[in-house]
């Protein structure tokens, strides 16, 4: 299994599946999102992100690993779920605790995340994001993800929450260098 450069990040179990509940429904949904720059609650109604039943299909997906991010009193603070399709990693359920937001933990997992890849022999990573969060697009491309042009609609589910607008995923991608290089 691949280790990471920053210890405190490890795969997660499906007994931290509370845990990861609470941090990627607070990151994404309600007031306790609002403390964050992530949130989406201006977009999409409700309080959920996710369930249980959700988060254990995603970590029990074929090719499919959590990562968290614990901290020193040994708390889960962020994750980031990634799949391996073909010879590219999908991103997805990026989250960081809305209070921590701002201090690097993100970047970590994208590092962690680019890692995973290589140790995959994986040329890319891609993700879906809400076309309507400039500002989130614009921290991807600081880190060198760019608009691929695909738009995927975002059909409500009746888990995520009540649309307040239109919405469409943009797919947003990174070329990884060769290790070699």
């Amino acid at each position: 299994m691949v280790s990471f450069s920053n210890a405190a990040i490890t795969v997660a179990s499906l007994s931290d599946i509370p845990t990861l509940l609470v941090l990627l429904n607070s990151a994404y949904r309600g007031e306790v999102s609002k403390q964050g720059w992530t949130t989406e609650a201006g977009l999409i109604a409700g309080d959920v992100r996710t369930d249980y039943d959700d988060l254990l299909r995603v970590m029990q997906l074929p090719a499919s690993i959590m990562l968290k991010y614990t901290n020193s009193q040994n708390e889960i603070t962020g994750c980031v779920n990634l799949e391996q399709r073909g010879n590219k990693i999908y991103l997805g359920m990026f989250s960081v605790s809305p209070q921590l937001q701002g201090g690097g933990i993100g970047r970590q997992l994208l590092l962690a995340a680019e890692e995973y890849a290589h140790y995959l022999n994986c040329s890319y990573i891609y993700m879906h994001v809400i076309s309507a969060r400039s500002e989130l697009i614009a921290w991807y491309k600081r880190n060198n993800y760019y608009d691929t042009g695909e738009r995927i609609p975002f059909k409500e589910d009746g888990l995520s929450g009540k649309h307040l607008q239109p919405l469409e995923f943009m797919v947003l991608e990174k070329k990884l260098a060769n290790k070699a290089d």
